[in-house]
C-alpha cells in the first residue's frame, strides 16, 4: 500500500510550501481552489468547483466491487495573522497566513489521492472534500445546503488535524464530544462621558464592563460544574482614544465554549442575568448579543474505533495515541457529523508553536505519516 509514500510526501511537502506562500481568507480562496482542482486533474479526476462558494470535490472510483462511499475532508482557509516564522516559503500575503496548519492538511489529502486515484484497490468510492471557511465561516454548512450530500452521497466521513502536544506522527481521537461548540458574544455599554478629573459626573463604561468581565469569569469558577467543560473568553474591547475623557460608549467581545449545549444554553442565560444586574446597577444601557455558532463536534463510536483499529493494523499500536481529551477548539466539521457517522482524527505535530500563532509552521515531517493515515482509513472503511 506505502511503495513510494516516501516520494510522494516529498512532492506533497513541495504542494504544501506553495499554499503556505500563498494564503486565502475564507470564501476567497479562488487560487487555493484552482491550485487544488488542477492537481486533482493532473491525477486523472473530475473535480467539481464552487460548492459552498470556493469549495471542491473529486470522486475516485474503486475497483467496481461493491462498497462504502466514504467522504475525505481538509480545509482551504488561511488566517488573518501577520506571519512570523522567518521561513524561505512565509506568506506572500501581508496579514494573511496559514497558521492553522491547512496548507499541510490539504497536502496530506492531495498526497493520499494521487496514490488512490493511480492503484485504485479499493471497493466503493471515495469523495474528496476541499472545504472553505472552516475558521469561524461555516463553509462545511454551506457545502452541505449546497447539495454536498445530495450529489455526494457518503456513507460515513472522516477529517484530520494535525494538532500540537501530541506526539509528532501518532493519531489519536475521542469518542462523543471531540471538539467545543463555540457562540461570539458582543456586549454593547451606553454609560455617560465625563472629564477624567470629574467620574462622579458620568457613568464610567470601561468600569461597567471590567464589572462584566470578572462577572463571566466567576460563572466558571463559581456558577458551573468543575467538571463541566466551560470556558468564556473576552477577547477584544473598543473604548476611547483620550487620556482625560471617561467614554462614553464601550464595546466588548470574546467567545463561549462548552461540550454540550446545555452547558450552552446555561452559558447564555448566566451572561444575560449580569449584563441585566450591571445595567440597573451602574444606571447605564446594555445590549447584550450571542451571534450563532459552530455546534459540538461529535465522533461517532463505531466509526472512530475503524479509523484507529486500521491504523493501528496498517502502523502498529503505538501509532495511536490512546489518552487524549476533547480540544476547547472549534470546528464546523460537526456540521457533516451531525449529517453522517464518520470522526475526526488528531494528527500529533509534536512539540511546535501552538496553533493559531504567528509562529506556527506546519511540520512537513508529518505529511508521509498524513498521507498514510488517509489511505489506510480510505481503504479500510470502503470495505466495512
Amino acid at each position: 500500500m506505502f511503495d513510494d509514500i516516501g516520494m510522494l510526501a516529498r512532492e506533497a511537502t513541495e504542494w504544501r510550501r506553495h499554499l503556505h506562500e500563498n494564503p486565502e481568507l475564507q470564501f476567497v480562496e479562488t487560487d487555493t481552489a484552482a491550485y487544488v482542482a488542477d492537481k486533482l486533474r493532473s491525477f486523472g479526476l473530475e473535480p467539481e468547483t464552487g460548492l459552498g462558494g470556493t469549495g471542491v470535490v473529486a470522486v475516485i472510483e474503486g475497483n467496481g466491487l461493491a462498497g462504502k462511499s466514504i467522504g475525505l475532508r481538509c480545509e482551504l482557509d488561511a488566517l488573518p495573522i501577520e506571519e512570523q516564522t522567518n521561513v524561505s516559503y512565509s506568506s506572500r500575503r501581508s496579514g494573511v497566513m496559514h497558521a492553522c496548519g491547512h496548507d499541510g492538511h490539504m497536502a496530506m489529502l492531495l498526497g493520499a489521492a494521487k496514490k488512490l486515484a493511480a492503484d485504485r484497490e479499493f471497493p466503493g468510492r471515495i469523495v474528496l472534500i476541499f472545504q472553505p471557511a472552516e475558521e469561524f465561516g461555516g463553509g462545511g454548512e454551506k457545502m452541505i445546503a449546497d447539495g454536498l450530500f445530495d450529489r455526494f452521497d457518503c456513507d460515513e466521513v472522516y477529517g484530520i488535524h494535525n494538532m500540537p502536544g501530541i506526539e509528532s506522527g501518532k493519531v489519536a481521537g475521542v469518542s462523543g464530544a471531540v471538539m467545543a461548540a463555540a457562540r461570539a458574544w458582543d456586549l454593547k455599554i451606553e454609560g455617560k462621558g465625563a472629564h477624567a478629573g470629574w467620574p462622579h459626573t458620568g457613568i464610567d463604561s470601561i468600569a461597567v464592563a471590567m464589572d462584566f468581565v470578572s462577572a463571566c469569569n466567576a460563572i466558571v469558577a463559581r456558577e458551573t460544574d468543575p467538571i463541566a467543560a466551560v470556558v468564556i473568553s473576552t477577547t477584544q474591547i473598543h473604548a476611547g482614544n483620550n487620556y482625560n475623557v471617561i467614554p462614553q460608549s464601550v464595546h466588548v467581545g470574546g467567545t463561549i465554549r462548552t461540550l454540550s449545549d446545555a452547558a450552552m444554553a446555561d452559558v447564555i442565560a448566566r451572561m444575560q442575568r449580569v449584563a441585566r444586574g450591571v445595567a440597573i446597577t451602574k444606571g447605564c444601557e446594555v445590549t447584550f448579543d450571542v451571534q450563532s455558532g459552530y455546534p459540538v463536534t461529535v465522533n461517532h463510536g463505531s466509526q472512530l474505533a475503524g479509523a484507529l483499529a486500521a491504523v493501528q493494523s496498517a502502523f502498529g499500536n503505538e501509532a495511536v495515541e490512546t489518552e487524549c481529551d476533547p480540544k476547547m477548539g472549534t470546528e464546523d466539521f460537526s456540521y457533516m457529523l451531525n449529517e453522517k457517522p464518520g470522526a475526526y482524527l488528531f494528527l500529533g505535530s509534536g512539540d511546535v508553536a501552538p496553533l493559531h500563532n504567528p509562529s506556527y509552521d506546519f511540520p512537513d515531517g508529518i505529511i508521509e505519516r498524513g498521507i498514510g493515515v488517509w489511505m489506510t482509513v480510505a481503504k479500510a472503511r470502503t470495505a466495512a
